[in-house]
């Protein structure tokens, strides 16, 4: 890999430069930019990451200019996610289980799907708490798209149970077969008993009200039930702390905030793009610093 020449120059980047980037709608958000940039400057490469705005419907197209463009990977966001899965050439094991991708690799003109979601959101738990699912009792709220990520890891990893809490039944029981013979369809008074709690929809995000009116602040769950000795993440990270993380803080539990698993699944996805072990702590900073945390 040749090494960059320097990042603050006007001719830099160049035509020799490689590209990633990420895709959504909207996409001015994110930081995966930021993060992937934050690597590539610790690492010496001379890549760019970029984020490109792509409407719902546009995916195909946009992968076909991933091809000619030679961009050498992509992190895929909502609402891109399943039919990225359609576009691409091949998926991991993992992506077929999920039935969707979030980073995509391009080999020559071919390109790979992967979903880095599950593993992440593992490694951001040893991080944060050093929490083992195996053997463990694990509650997860959503049945979405990072809710079967984090199901089908934890099932992975060998939990004793995961309980899959949904309005919907039928996409809870859905997210709950991914995770076999341990998983099953709960409710809320399954909480007090579950030794790790992932909140894995937008409730609680800054700017989004859900369906409970404008300005709600309503929590996923009965927040009396949390205790001390559960861990509790929330995969929401705009803002750092939930409400979820307030309470579960107020009530002696553990918390575990969204940047965590957004800086690792991105570290993941750099290391199937570079080939190269990734700075992730050059990551933290870069996320900490734009985050104010």
């Amino acid at each position: 890999m040749a090494r960059e020449p320097s990042r603050s120059s006007p001719t830099w980047p160049s035509g020799a430069s490689t590209v990633v980037g990420v895709i959504g709608d909207p996409i001015a958000h994110s930081l995966s930019p930021l993060l992937h940039n934050a690597a590539f400057d610790a690492l010496g490469l001379d890549w760019v990451s970029v984020a490109f705005p792509v409407s719902a419907g546009a995916t195909a197209a946009a992968l076909d200019g991933m091809r000619a463009l030679k961009i050498a990977g992509l992190s895929v966001t909502m609402p891109h996610k399943e039919p990225a899965f359609a576009a691409v050439d091949d998926v991991t094991e993992v992506a077929r289980r999920l039935g969707v991708v979030n980073c995509i690799s391009r080999r020559d003109d071919n390109l790979l799907g992967d979903s880095t979601d599950g593993e992440g959101f593992l490694a951001a738990l040893r991080r944060a708490s050093a929490f083992d699912p195996a053997a463990k009792r694990c509650l997860v709220i959503g049945a979405g798209g990072a809710a079967r990520a984090v199901t089908l890891a934890l099932a992975d990893a060998g939990a004793a149970e995961v309980v899959v809490v949904n309005r919907t039944a039928s996409r809870a029981e859905a997210t709950a077969a991914l995770a076999g013979s341990a998983g099953r369809v709960g409710s809320g008074a399954d909480v007090a008993d579950a030794e790790l709690i992932v909140q894995a929809t937008s409730l609680g995000m800054a700017g989004d009200d859900g369906d409970h009116g404008a300005g709600s602040q309503v929590l996923p769950l009965d927040p009396s039930a949390l205790h001390r000795g559960q861990i509790v993440a929330d995969l929401v990270y705009h803002p750092l702390e939930t409400p979820l993380l307030r309470a579960a803080q107020e009530r002696g539990a553990t918390p575990v905030g969204g940047l965590a698993m957004l800086v690792h699944q991105a570290a993941l996805a750099l290391e199937r793009w570079t080939g190269q072990t990734v700075p992730v702590e050059a990551m933290w900073d870069a996320a900490r610093l734009r985050a104010g945390g």
